[in-house]
């Protein structure tokens, strides 16, 4: 009998030789094979896959076959290659990548197309360097416009932000490369980002701040989502439990891997049972950066082993977890239709190009003069035969510098380059003088720019040197804004005031008085304050757009490309004009580490539209008292704004039961490309809501003399507020009005 025994198992042996494992065979349903390497893996090796081995790797199974994860920084482009064990370049020659324009630009486009391209595009770079977890797109709402990060996010409305990131999610995954969401949630500020504690409303909670996130899980089946540095109702984001768990596991239904920011874990026991399942980054007692052993004492790593082993915890936790990082494997770095990518191509170039032709917004474009015959600036036109560019903006590379989303790129089109190149076809002359200095640096974690902007005249020499020059040109092209410096548009640190840095605000001034033919163009992922605006016949909103800024730039400058970007947030005229500064430092930077968010739903254009209302709001949510006084001052440029150089009319649009219907036509004399948006107004509601709420919006293109009819479907989610108390969205049983325009100051009602 033993014999025979013997012989079977032989056998069995040998016949498993000639059979693959369940879990490494692709045409078995996903959950059959997690279950199945789940149940051939060790404890020690279950507590290793839900940590880092590196700054940006995981490990996987090797006794398995198992390979393991390689995040990258994103959103806008691929992070260039680190050391092991530390930040410092790795020295790659290789590891150039396309720089896509950044998210703020992405969402000014209002176009899903653009965002579909965008994702599909980024996720094949990543896919060709290797990566399996692209770390982005970030979706967090614009709440202050200090905060330094903003120009990784989509802007104010979470509409727009929902709609837009769907397709990103769906694009880059086509490639078998993770997206991760980040930063779940209500990261709004990088001051304190790492202890302040976030206090809201759950109808704040749930209306502004969650719907992009919600839309990346449910319509986009993101596979992975990144935790957060801050707290929020005294719980750290990365291990909170009622975010994690009661929100995005039990109400949303997602299966992906939740991973840590980069040193946002804080505490084992928390971590174990609040829904982390990936850890990355921390920063341990005792151990410092660099260390080879220091991944074993992250706080999921021999910490939780040791609990497991004393008996304190159990398995369950640690099993889920290892089930959804098993999850995120197949779906990546084990997925065998993921095809090989492609870095820095020519159709990569051209996709970054289009995203910011249109995401470009030209705010203002008044003809200069008083005669009837008077034209704008823009577009420039052969007629010009000297343009002065202006400004620091013009020359300085933006790809390096900002924190995680700094790039090695292959390579970036400076303004002054495209302009050249560009005008360089009408035997235009182009002069640049420098206008003022900003920041002279140019490095980030060892990637330089290579530029030395240093310069020793002083401010008042280099007005005198523009003004001199402006009254000579033709036309005078100014390039300004902001950049990648610290208190600028970067991570770690928000911006200490609302106008423009350097001196630019009286520069703009003076260059208006030397030559009326001025137009402003402004690089930045934020609003600032334009005292001078009354004064610049022209203003276009330019962003940051990688590698192929200066030709995008010069597309629109001189009509190539007509203007069709939109604001993704609403330009007010001072600090105080926002919410978030309305009720003193509690709501921003916050008091104690502790932040409120007093404006509740009135974030961006929800609070310019009580403009004009005599008394402040005042209800009352979850027993807690709140108070919103409308806004001294109308939006210099309201959320939606977007000029072009043709022209559109609507007509009245027309509700028919569910659907609504408008007509656009081109009335102008070039083809063009509008966005129209569809705004839900409740009438004489019982609880607080917003004067109008963002719900729909298409863009459509015409050409000179042509119109479309466009369909909205109404959906019952459009007339749904949260119920905070009942913990439940509701259909609001106040009567509707539906709006069609193409800004939020600029609709009419659908009859």
């Amino acid at each position: 009998m033993k014999r025979l025994t013997f012989f079977l198992s032989l056998f069995t042996f040998h016949l498993s030789l000639f059979s693959s494992p369940v879990y490494l065979n692709p045409e078995v349903p996903l959950e059959q094979r997690v279950e199945d390497a789940l149940s051939r893996m060790t404890l020690n090796e279950k507590i290793a896959i839900i940590h880092a081995q590196s700054k940006f790797s995981s490990p996987g199974v090797a006794r398995l076959g198992i390979p393991g994860l390689w995040c990258t920084d994103g959103p806008h482009g691929i992070r260039a290659e680190v050391k092991w064990d530390e930040w410092d370049q790795a020295g790659w020659t290789n590891d150039s990548c396309m720089a896509f324009p950044t998210l703020t630009c992405l969402a000014a486009t209002w176009n899903t197309d653009m965002s579909l391209l965008y994702g599909r595009s980024i996720g094949e770079e990543a896919l060709y360097r290797g990566k399996n977890v692209l770390l982005g797109p970030g979706v967090n709402i614009y709440r202050t416009p200090l905060n330094g990060r903003n120009f990784e996010y989509m802007g104010e409305d979470p509409c727009l932000s929902a709609t837009m990131v769907v397709p990103y999610v769906l694009g880059v995954q086509q490639n078998g490369v993770a997206t991760c969401v980040k930063h779940f949630a209500l990261n709004n500020q990088e001051d304190g980002r790492h202890v302040v504690n976030v206090s809201l409303s759950d109808r704040a909670l749930y209306e502004i701040y969650l719907p992009a996130f919600r839309a990346a899980v449910q319509q986009g089946h993101s596979w992975s989502i990144m935790g957060a540095y801050n707290r929020i109702w005294g719980q750290y984001a990365c291990h909170n439990h009622r975010l994690l768990v009661d929100i995005l596991r039990s109400e949303w239904g997602f299966d992906g891997a939740v991973i840590s920011d980069w040193g946002g874990v804080s505490n084992t026991d928390e971590a174990i049972r609040n829904g982390l399942d990936l850890e990355f980054g921390s920063w341990t007692d005792g151990l410092t950066e660099g260390r080879s052993n220091s991944y074993d004492a992250y706080y999921l790593a021999m910490p939780y082993l040791e609990k497991i082993l004393r008996g304190e915890v159990g398995t369950n936790e640690l099993d889920n977890k290892v089930r959804n990082v098993l999850r995120l494997i197949f779906r990546t770095s084990m997925n065998p239709n993921k095809g090989f990518g492609a870095l820095c191509s020519d159709e990569h170039a051209a996709a970054a190009r289009e995203i910011a032709d249109e995401g470009i917004v030209l705010l203002k474009n008044a003809p200069v003069g008083k005669k009837k015959s008077a034209q704008p600036v823009l577009p420039l036109t052969p007629d010009s035969k000297s343009i002065l560019v202006v400004g620091e903006n013009a020359i300085k590379q933006m790809t390096v510098g900002g924190g995680s989303s700094s790039l090695k790129a292959k390579y970036e089109i400076s303004p002054l380059q495209g302009i050249r190149e560009r005008a360089a076809l009408n035997n235009v002359e182009v002069r640049y003088v420098r206008g003022y200095i900003g920041d002279v640096g140019g490095e980030y974690n060892g990637v330089t720019t290579g530029q030395d902007l240093s310069d020793n005249r002083t401010p008042a020499e280099l007005t005198a040197e523009a003004v001199a020059a402006a009254r000579e040109a033709d036309v005078v092209l100014f390039i300004g804004g902001l950049n990648k410096a610290e208190h600028q548009d970067s991570e770690s640190a928000d911006r200490l005031q609302y106008g423009l840095p350097y001196g630019q605000d009286q520069l703009i001034a003076e260059l208006a008085k030397a030559n009326s033919h001025l137009a402003v163009i402004i690089l930045s992922g934020n609003a600032y304050a334009m005292p001078w605006l009354d004064n610049v016949p022209a203003l276009v909103q330019a962003w940051f757009n990688g590698s192929e800024t200066g030709h995008a730039l010069a597309d629109i400058l001189f009509g190539d490309v007509n203007p069709s970007g939109h604001l993704p947030f609403t330009i007010m005229p001072a600090l105080e004009d926002y919410p978030a500064h309305q009720y003193g430092a509690i709501a921003y930077p916050g008091i104690n580490n502790e932040v409120e968010y007093k404006e509740d739903l009135f974030v961006g254009y929800r609070y310019a539209d009580l403009y004009g209302q005599k008394k402040p709001l005042r209800y009352t949510t979850q027993g807690k008292d709140y108070t919103i006084v409308p806004p001294k001052h109308k939006p210099l440029f309201a959320f939606g704004h977007g000029l072009s150089y043709t022209s559109f009319a609507l007509s009245q649009p027309v509700q028919n039961g569910n659907t609504v219907r408008v007509t656009v036509k081109n009335t102008g004399s070039r083809p063009g490309k509008e966005v129209v948006q569809l705004y839900i107004a409740p009438v004489k509601s019982q609880v607080a809501r917003p004067v109008k709420e963002l719900k729909a919006f298409q863009k459509v293109a015409l050409q000179p003399g042509e119109e479309k009819v466009l369909t909205f479907a109404l959906t019952d989610d459009m007339f749904r507020y949260f119920d905070a108390d009942a913990h439940q969205w509701v259909t609001d049983p106040a009567p509707c009005q539906i709006r069609i325009g193409t800004s939020s100051a600029n609709t009419q009602i659908a009859k």
